[in-house]
């Protein structure tokens, strides 16, 4: 397929891997919501409290990177989940410039309320498809992601194209 061709086949937002992987991820991000909102956690806070409850106390640069997200979109974040008593911060004690974020009890104990909702939206999303099929799902977007990570060196964008 030529350049021209490319264009207009991916001009249908159907035919465009990129647009499929946002719906796919909204669509999850909201049923996942629909869950965690009822306890006072939105899919923003929910993308932080999921990577501390596999390691607490990540600086917030490491934080950022993690869920994949700009670092001052992170403060804007972290700053909404310390009103809310999910996290506090405290600055590093070997680099100053460093500050970490730990969970507060509250979010710690919302952990296992929360953490079953992961399997059961992931389950809602793969209805009608063979164990196969999911595996090949998986080990495809993790090929798409590795392909396109060198795109997003230097870069500061937040969303999915």
């Amino acid at each position: 397929m030529d350049k021209v061709q490319a264009a207009d086949f991916y001009a249908d937002p159907n035919n465009s891997l990129g647009y499929l992987c946002r719906i796919a991820f909204r669509n999850f991000s909201r049923a996942l919501e629909k869950r965690t909102l009822p306890y006072g956690v939105t899919a923003g806070q929910w993308r932080f409290l999921r990577v501390l409850w596999l390691e607490d106390g990540l600086t917030q640069r490491e934080l950022s990177r993690r869920v994949g997200m700009r670092e001052p979109t992170t403060v804007t974040a972290l700053k909404g989940m310390e009103k809310a008593a999910l996290v506090r911060r405290q600055q590093s004690v070997e680099d100053r410039r460093k500050i970490h974020v730990f969970l507060t009890p509250k979010a710690k104990a919302l952990q296992a309320t929360l953490a079953p909702f992961i399997a059961e939206v992931n389950e809602i999303a793969i209805q009608g498809l063979s164990p196969d099929e999911v595996r090949m799902l998986r080990r495809l977007l993790q090929h798409v992601g590795r392909n396109l990570a060198p795109e997003l060196e230097g870069s500061s964008a937040d969303a999915p194209a």
